[in-house]
């Protein structure tokens, strides 16, 4: 190995390891395999410690609208040209970690839901304006992206609206796009652990499954997802 290469201890940021001259061993073959064998939902749990989240975030930098190529030139999908031309930067991409909700009761898990739901709709802020959504559904983006007025940097959507946002922030971006969206969701299980260790387990179990199922069950403008 180059001496000069540096080795990537903690980082899960594709564009970082590409750029910023990590060590990266190449996984990109990855995406060949999800597109030949994908199904409407693809789960992965296993091996542990395997880079699992760091492919979580490659696969946003390959699909996500306004792809840089030249991050994968050189890698084993450069290869596959078919595949670049037909996905590289073709979709809108939501891509969340459910890593950070940890927290010891009820109503902080579903605060710290919000946080990451509504700061990754934040990503999406020309959804306000956009000339492709009527007046309601501009309505529905503000209620996600939404501050509580108390200025601690919390979201104020409502316990409806935070059981829809997934599918919600789906079907916005796909009226705006006219393309169908890839969903990308991180150590789904951490908010199910977290919730049995200190005792909230039914109620997670019951948001949780409302989440998901209307996100990737009955969501129209859902391309396909991958779960970890």
């Amino acid at each position: 190995m180059n001496q000069n290469v540096k080795l990537p201890i903690g980082i899960e940021n594709f564009e970082k390891m590409r750029t910023e001259g990590f060590y990266y061993i190449d996984k990109t073959g990855f995406i060949k395999e999800l597109l030949e064998n994908w199904g409407e939902v693809n789960l992965f749990t296993r091996p542990r410690r395997f880079g699992k989240s760091l492919n979580m975030n490659m696969l946003r930098y390959f699909f996500e609208y306004g792809c840089n190529g030249e991050l994968f030139e050189g890698l084993e999908i450069s290869r596959e040209p078919g595949y670049c031309e037909k996905y590289m930067g073709k979709f809108p991409v939501i891509s969340i970690t459910l890593k950070g909700v940890s927290a010891m009761d009820f109503t902080g898990a579903k605060a710290m839901l919000r946080i990451i739901i509504g700061n990754e709709a934040l990503r999406f802020h020309f959804l306000s304006e956009s000339p492709k959504l009527d007046d309601g559904e501009k309505e529905s983006y503000r209620q996600l992206a939404a501050l509580d007025p108390s200025g601690r940097q919390k979201f104020s959507m409502s316990d409806d609206m935070l059981a829809d946002s997934l599918r919600t922030l789906s079907n916005l971006l796909r009226k705006h796009y006219d393309q169908n969206v890839i969903l990308l969701i991180d150590e789904y299980d951490v908010p199910l652990d977290k919730a049995q260790h200190y005792g909230y387990y039914d109620e997670m179990v019951a948001l949780i499954r409302n989440l998901f199922s209307r996100a990737l069950n009955t969501n129209d403008g859902l391309q396909f997802a991958v779960l970890t």
